[in-house]
């Protein structure tokens, strides 16, 4: 399977603005400027994309793997906050943490803990991703 998503960006760093657009639509010419990206102004940027990925990544590989294990899960929330540092090569995704509660009945802590570290290390874009991924998981 290829997923397919196109950024254009127009003019310099600071003062240009780019647009992001899936395939799918669920993108369709998102803006994103500087000011998104290194600044904290309102408005997406990819470290923003990256987090909303790999939560959507992970709840799904989590909930794979309880299954598997006859632990249905009622639900699995993931919520990814992405790390992005200036550093001496420039900025770096530097950190992923990633904050979990999931409703399994019958689920033990240990047993919950063992699919929940396991998803970390297995879900698609914890493997794509070249940096530190730290992660808080909980039954709720």
């Amino acid at each position: 399977m290829k997923s397919k998503a196109s950024a254009v960006w127009k003019g310099d760093l600071k003062g240009g603005e780019g647009h992001i657009s899936t395939k799918s639509s669920a993108l369709n010419d998102v803006s994103y400027t500087f000011k998104t990206r290194f600044e904290g102004a309102d408005g997406t940027n990819p470290e923003e994309l990256v987090a909303a990925a790999h939560a959507g990544c992970y709840s799904m590989a989590l909930s794979n793997i309880l299954a598997g294990s006859d632990m249905t899960p009622e639900s699995v929330s993931t919520e990814a906050t992405v790390t992005l540092e200036m550093l001496e090569g420039g900025p770096t995704v530097t950190n992923v943490h990633l904050v979990v509660k999931a409703s399994v009945p019958g689920a033990s802590a240990e047993a919950f803990m063992e699919a929940a570290n396991k998803a970390k290390e297995g879900c698609p874009i914890s493997r794509l991703l070249n940096a530190d991924i730290t992660m808080d998981a909980s039954l709720i």
